[in-house]
């Protein structure tokens, strides 16, 4: 009996700690995401339009796919998607853990193996690519205005993060868990964990471009916030 009752005592402190230690994490991803690392001034004039969106859970960095500097079909393949369509306007790239992505496109759907890879860092990374044809601002779809030099920042950072086979083309991951007829994963590189998630990703490319953006975030939320005002405008 008095062995099962330290036992218990035991159990009792680990989960209080393990509470203690979510609920430190939380408050402290609501401080720092929600403190602004504000955007490097430039006298360049804004002549892209990018957004930020989310689906709830994952965030992409929303570019258009035809432009001087790059043309995203080239390296992100039409023929890679179901639909195999080419007339679209946009295409939304993001970045996360790779067993994430394909088993847990909501919430919902999260399992409790699934997300013990991902806090841990021990799983791969894909990054998710969706053409879309057009784009509507709301709660989870940013507007942001960009200059030549920023949008060169985050193609650079981009590219930097795909995993390329010995040819130097993205690695399509065949898979049955595309989101629709017009996405596709290819392999990642990085590390996953719960210090450095998709969002974490999405918002350093922000930063690397010179954007504004959070001092750090974990989820779709706070950099969402950073760009709150562009809705209204």
């Amino acid at each position: 009996m008095k062995r099962l009752l330290i036992a218990l005592k035991y159990t009792a402190y680990l989960i209080l700690g393990f509470v203690a230690l979510l609920l430190i994490y939380i408050f402290c991803e609501f401080l720092l995401s929600r403190s602004t690392v504000n955007e490097i001034p430039s006298a360049e004039e804004k002549t892209i339009t990018m957004y930020l969106q989310s689906n709830g859970v994952h965030t992409d960095l929303v570019f258009p796919v035809h432009h001087p500097q790059i043309n995203w079909s080239t390296v992100f393949s039409y023929e890679n998607t179901v639909g195999k369509q080419t007339d679209f306007r946009y295409v939304g790239i993001g970045w996360g853990d790779k067993g994430f992505y394909l088993n847990t496109p909501e919430w919902a759907d999260l399992t409790i193996s699934t997300a013990l890879v991902a806090a841990t860092g021990m799983g791969e990374t894909a990054l998710h690519v969706t053409y879309q044809k057009n784009i509507h601002e709301d709660e989870l779809t940013k507007k942001v205005l960009i200059t030549e030099t920023q949008y060169k920042k985050m193609i650079e950072f981009i590219m930097s993060s795909i995993d390329m086979d010995a040819s130097g083309q993205p690695i399509y991951i065949k898979t049955d868990a595309q989101y629709g007829k017009n996405d596709a994963f290819y392999e990642a590189k990085g590390s996953y964990s719960i210090f450095y998630t998709c969002n974490t990703w999405t918002n350093k490319a922000m930063k690397i471009g010179g954007l504004k953006s959070s001092r750090w975030v974990a989820f779709d939320k706070g950099i969402l916030y950073q760009h709150h005002e562009s809705i209204k405008k």
